[in-house]
């Protein structure tokens, strides 16, 4: 039945996600050849290559299409693999300005992402993702939690919260847990009988989505954007982020935004009714129908729980880093016998463009840095924005609410964080704040990458449950503001005490 309903939901809605769609997605591939040419034919900067020239133009390239939604992700992420190529390969090696780069060089470093052990460890989130829809152990995990929180609709909006915070554990896959999660919480509510477009039913909604997004904060494994961050913080700063490093510096700001996501919820959409009649029943009927837990749900239960072992006491208990042991797991999920799956059961499940968006998106921030780009333009963003000489907090001010405001236009954390990290360690690397903690205040303000809570259209997630049609945008706007101002002014407060106590601000 909640297959059914959710088909039927997401089917209702479509045509008003559509519509949703940028204006200028029409014009955004034209929009953006005209960016990279206009860069490319401005004059030589000092201190800039030609390469660094050139991966300026298309960093514009990208940033436009990826805002505009003119061409899918994984198309843009190939037109961005030929750009770079073709461009590098006709600009001068940055170590041998003398010859020109060529264009298997241009290629390579186009390449490089994929090479990267980040992006193997999204590779295995999306199928660890996989395996948990293919068994139903989501599923199962999510109505357990619903059972035991009783009939009260405040109580359900808590169990639904809860499920997103447990949820992000095991699934690494924001869009992976939240279509799991809706076709539950829709066939929940049709059996309570409560009306699709009823306040209750756009709470719940807007709640699975946006308890999702401030659970990718709080758990490293939790998001591709933040492998993104991980990746160059590693790659330029030298420094290997553990699970639990994360987890201590972000868990509490995602535990307190929890409370308050369930208090603004409450408060703008107050649900019809204060108890669903039968509520408590109909969940265990749900749960009941799925019957006793079957043998592979037990083996990948084994594996994820031995995964999360292992991730939370790295650098602690052994030396094994977060992606190897990760792919360790996936390579247990397909051996016969011992695995919960084949090869031909999930190669359809698997969201290939995201890993082609990821690995290229790694390529870009890693060439804007070989090729000095994003030195050069820290540089000119520290002087426009007076970062030179300012107190870390007012640069964390100011950085975090530059990376709010571009995220508007933004349908992708992850190409948010492959456009704009890079950038953001060059400003830190930049100014002259005696004792910034570049590594702290990076992973800082990559929490605030996974703030697209304000717009449907920032994230897929949102897109899911806004094509159930149970709330209008208005709905999602008017909850996802004071939810964004309250997170950036946390952010704030933390950095100034939590966050600088831990050291990872310091100046």
């Amino acid at each position: 039945m909640n297959t059914k309903v959710m088909t039927q939901a997401v089917g209702s809605g479509a045509p008003a996600a559509a519509g949703q769609k940028h204006v200028l997605s029409r014009y955004g591939l034209h929009l953006g050849v005209a960016f990279l040419l206009l860069i490319v034919l401005l004059p030589q900067q000092p201190g800039l290559p030609v390469a660094g020239h050139y991966m300026l133009g298309i960093l514009a390239f990208a940033v436009t299409v990826w805002m505009t939604e003119a061409v899918s992700y994984p198309v843009s992420a190939v037109v961005i693999t030929a750009l770079m190529a073709f461009m590098l390969g006709f600009a001068p090696d940055v170590a041998k300005p003398d010859t020109l780069m060529g264009t298997s060089k241009g290629l390579s470093i186009a390449l490089g992402g994929f090479s990267n052990t980040a992006w193997a460890l999204v590779g295995g989130a999306l199928f660890l993702a996989a395996a948990m829809t293919r068994t139903g152990l989501d599923r199962r995990i999510a109505l357990l939690v619903l059972s035991k929180v009783g009939a009260q609709t405040s109580r359900i909006l808590i169990g639904v919260i809860f499920i997103g915070f447990v949820l992000s554990f095991f699934v690494p896959s924001t869009t992976a847990r939240v279509s799991g999660m809706v076709p539950i919480v829709m066939g929940i509510i049709v059996a309570f009988g409560v009306p699709l477009r009823s306040r209750f039913a756009g709470m719940l909604m807007i709640a699975v989505a946006q308890a999702d997004s401030l659970w990718n904060v709080g758990i490293k494994t939790a998001a591709a954007q933040n492998m993104v961050a991980v990746s160059f913080i590693e790659k330029q700063l030298g420094v290997n982020v553990s699970w639990l490093d994360w987890f201590i510096a972000a868990a509490p700001f995602s535990a307190i935004m929890s409370v308050v996501l369930y208090f603004i919820l409450m408060k703008m959409m107050p649900p019809e009714k204060q108890e669903i009649e039968g509520g408590r029943a109909i969940v265990a009927k749900a749960l009941q129908d799925l019957g006793p837990m079957r043998a592979e749900e037990k083996r990948l239960l084994a594996i994820s729980l031995v995964l999360l072992f292992f991730w939370a006491t790295e650098k602690l208990v052994h030396p094994f880093d977060t992606s190897t042991t990760t792919i360790a797991a996936i390579a247990l999920m397909f051996l016969p016998r011992v695995g919960v799956m084949d090869w031909k059961e999930v190669q359809n499940a698997i969201p290939w463009g995201t890993l082609v968006l990821f690995g290229i998106g790694i390529s870009l921030g890693s060439a804007l840095l070989s090729t000095k780009a994003a030195p050069w333009l820290a540089t000119w963003i520290s002087a426009a924005f007076g970062l030179q000489t300012a107190s870390a907090l007012m640069i964390l001010a100011v950085l975090a609410l530059f990376l709010i405001l571009i995220h508007l236009g933004f349908a992708s954390a992850t190409g948010l964080a492959a456009a704009m990290i890079p950038i953001v360690i060059s400003v830190l690397q930049s100014v002259q704040t005696p004792g910034i903690n570049v590594v702290g205040m990076t992973m800082i303000l990559q929490y605030v990458v996974s703030f697209g809570m304000i717009l449907p259209v920032n994230a897929p997630q949102n897109m899911v449950v806004y094509g159930t049609d149970t709330f209008e945008v208005r709905d999602f706007v008017r909850t996802g503001i004071p939810l964004t101002v309250i997170a950036y002014l946390l952010v704030l407060l933390m950095g100034a005490t939590y966050w600088r106590w831990l050291g990872y601000v310091g100046g």
